[in-house]
């Protein structure tokens, strides 16, 4: 796998690591009410396009096709907005290595701290990383209730 920023020829193959990243992965912990909420169907291209262009740092983990398996956002003010992996890809590493690009970069930015909203596989993935559990939240996503979790992780200088 190598790690990569993002292209835009990378938007589709994003949308559907999203979608099947939901519906895989987030199966252990969700209902299947609560995964066609949060994901009924691939988002167009263009909204993951549009993503990378309002100032995210994204990074692709690309396989020796160059075709993506997994991706990460990082915002300006260190916010880890989405971070989703290929369900075949969960569990290899290469999520930790997304990471670590992404904790680089953060640190190149002199971020003083990172923080994210988490899912429960995201959540176990991140307490390995060194985050602490700030708060469960309850959310709502068209009309069904779900959960995530505030998490943060002080990076020291």
């Amino acid at each position: 796998m190598q790690i990569r920023e993002f292209r835009p020829e990378d938007a589709a193959a994003l949308a559907q690591i999203f979608h099947a990243a939901v519906h895989g992965i987030g199966a252990r912990d969700y209902s299947p009410e609560q995964l066609k909420a949060w994901s009924p169907e691939p988002a167009p291209a263009e909204v993951w396009a549009g993503r990378a262009a309002v100032g995210r740092r994204v990074f692709v983990a690309a396989d020796a096709g160059n075709q993506p398996q997994a991706f990460i956002e990082l915002e300006t003010d260190g916010h880890i907005d989405c971070f989703y992996c290929q369900p075949q890809v969960a569990g290899t590493g290469t999520g930790a290595a997304l990471y670590e690009r992404l904790e680089a970069e953060a640190r190149s930015l002199g971020l003083r701290s990172l923080y994210v909203e988490a899912s429960e596989a995201a959540r176990r993935f991140f307490l390995r990383q060194g985050f602490t559990v700030e708060a469960r939240r309850e959310i709502e996503r068209r009309g069904v209730a779900l959960h995530n979790y505030r998490m943060t992780k002080t990076l020291a200088g």
